[in-house]
């Protein structure tokens, strides 16, 4: 059960830089960004969305204190270095397969991250099934989407400053301010995601997955030849052969190829 945002301090308005990078961007958020919410402090992001349960609802932290990750995992969200937002989006809608837009939506959001750091920024990172970003193979960023049909709550986090990251992600970590060697304007940062997002939501609720799942491959260079092991019935390992039309991660072992859609799925 989620827990109750009312837990956590108040909501109030955004920021003036976060609110003014909004606006900027307001002709391309679509659907997006109708309703938002900040929160200085928060446990999750992503619980206080799915609170709202409205399309195109947004919330944005500066810190939480219990971001989660994927199979339960915690989420480093320390104050003034990261973006933490949650977008809550109705994939079912779709004109074109609804179970297939449902089952792409997080490729989607991927893709959508990338190509709004890229614009923000500069930095071009990649992507690593199913959720991840990554840059020069250390991650940057990571997304958790959550279904309470007909919705889905989906979360984003990306390192954006320097920060002091606990020893288990020391080495395995990174921030647009590290890759890049200068600030990053995190408002911006913010806008441009939220924009990107916005077009790809509407290609996958107008029935263009083909194009999420070319560009997606295109940003994920171990979506294929990358050794890989999983867990079904025993410890596997195998060499990543792409995805296939409902984002499925295709591994091919001992002469057959599978095809992963969850679980634990470790990148060797």
């Amino acid at each position: 059960m989620r827990s109750s945002p009312s837990d956590d301090h108040a909501p109030r308005a955004l920021p003036p830089e976060l609110a003014d990078a909004l606006g900027r961007a307001r002709p391309r958020l679509g659907r997006l960004g109708g309703r938002s919410q900040f929160f200085d402090t928060i446990g999750s992001t992503n619980d206080a969305a799915a609170a709202l349960a409205t399309e195109g609802a947004v919330v944005v932290a500066d810190r939480q204190t219990a971001g989660r990750g994927r199979r339960g995992r915690s989420w480093f969200s320390p104050p003034g270095s990261g973006l933490y937002v949650s977008v809550v989006l109705m994939p079912r809608s779709a004109r074109v397969d609804p179970d297939r837009a449902t089952a792409v939506l997080t490729l989607a959001a991927g893709v959508a991250l990338v190509e709004g750091v890229e614009r923000a920024t500069g930095l071009r990172a990649d992507l690593k099934w199913p959720n991840d970003l990554y840059a020069q193979r250390r991650k940057l960023g990571g997304i958790l989407a959550e279904a309470d049909m007909p919705a889905v709550t989906l979360g984003y986090g990306i390192n954006v400053g320097p920060m002091a990251y606990p020893p288990e992600l020391s080495d395995r970590a990174t921030s647009l301010e590290a890759e890049l060697g200068r600030p990053i304007d995190r408002a911006l940062v913010f806008a441009e995601t939220l924009a990107a997002l916005a077009a790809r939501y509407d290609d996958l609720l107008d029935g263009r997955i083909d194009a999420i799942l070319d560009a997606w491959r295109s940003r994920a260079p171990g979506h294929r030849g990358a050794l890989v092991s999983w867990t079904a019935g025993g410890d596997r390992t195998g060499t990543t052969a792409g995805i296939d039309e409902y984002g499925a991660l295709l591994v091919r072992t001992e002469g057959r190829v599978e095809r992963i859609v969850a679980g634990e799925l470790k990148w060797l």
